[in-house]
């Protein structure tokens, strides 16, 4: 035998899809349509009116910046030149893969995927960013499912190194190693999730998070201490009620509550994070929540 016949053949390099689409142009959305043009895709984002479009593109041109100036190597204007941002759905016609980042219901998530499906062609991947619903829930809105599976992306997108790859049973046999190659593609690492309330990482972050509340709630500590105790403790890097500020705890409450209806009352949220909720304090965004965050770089806890 002969090196190289004896030598291993190397591993292709993973690459995105050339053109991506992404419905919905919020935190989350912008955070995907980033990570994939770095990544060196064409990126169409859809909003829902024309004001909301250009705010997203502002969004996103911001985090570009950000990174370049932290050091990627890439050109302003190239990117932003792969970026489109419009209130046009029929934009998406093109896309190889399409990712739905509207907010977490139901009813909202299956109109977005059906408007999604009626426009791309049936070789495109249609993708949910769902963090709580369950795939099975959400296939029922199309004509395809076997084209259909989640990719759980993490806020903040840019920062994070993870992304959840989320398979039910309707989906094609092929396509997870794909969204799995695409992943790596992006810098990030994929981990693969049967199709279950709350996924891996919703379902464990939100109970830590949920009883660290109830920890509060309660008076047995500060919420900084609670956090100490995870971070110093267990090396989390944040502790559970940071974490739910960044996240927000409007977003914690309503994967709180699919939860609850999908896996019981142990999920119940607790009364005080409700309180929050109602009275506008959703943590970073708001700048309250467990932390005062008007020093966005010092947030302190209250």
């Amino acid at each position: 035998m002969t090196a190289s016949e004896s030598a291993p053949t190397p591993e292709p390099t993973p690459v995105v899809p050339g053109t991506v689409g992404v419905l919905g142009g919020g935190r989350m959305g912008g955070g995907i349509a980033h990570a994939f043009l770095l990544a060196g895709s064409s990126v169409t984002v859809v909003e829902q009116s024309t004001e909301a479009a250009a705010a997203a593109r502002a969004r996103i041109e911001q985090s570009i910046d950000a990174s370049l100036a932290r050091g990627f190597a890439g050109d302003a204007e190239t990117l932003r030149s792969a970026l489109s941002v419009t209130a046009e759905p029929g934009e998406f016609a093109s896309s190889e893969l399409v990712i739905e980042a509207v907010p977490e219901l139901l009813e909202l998530k299956l109109e977005a995927l059906s408007t999604i499906e009626q426009i791309v062609a049936d070789r495109a991947v249609i993708a949910s960013n769902t963090s709580s619903i369950p795939l099975e829930q959400l296939a029922g809105a199309l004509r395809l499912p076997s084209r259909f599976i989640g990719l759980h992306f993490f806020n903040p997108v840019p920062a994070s190194a993870l992304i959840e790859v989320v398979v039910c049973a309707q989906t094609d046999e092929a396509l997870p190693e794909l969204a799995r190659s695409w992943v790596r593609a992006l810098g990030k690492t994929p981990i693969t999730v049967a199709d279950a309330p709350g996924f891996a990482s919703s379902r464990l972050g939100v109970a830590l998070a949920l009883e660290a509340i109830r920890m509060v709630e309660q008076g047995v500590a500060s919420a900084a201490d609670i956090d100490l105790a995870m971070e110093l403790g267990y090396r989390h890097p944040t502790g559970p009620l940071r974490t739910t500020d960044i996240v927000g705890l409007d977003v914690r409450l309503g994967i709180a509550e699919q939860l609850q209806r999908d896996l019981g009352e142990h999920f119940a949220p607790p009364q005080l994070l409700r309180d929050l909720v109602a009275a506008g304090a959703l943590g970073r965004k708001s700048g309250q929540g467990f932390y005062d965050w008007s020093d966005p770089a010092h947030p302190t806890s209250h």
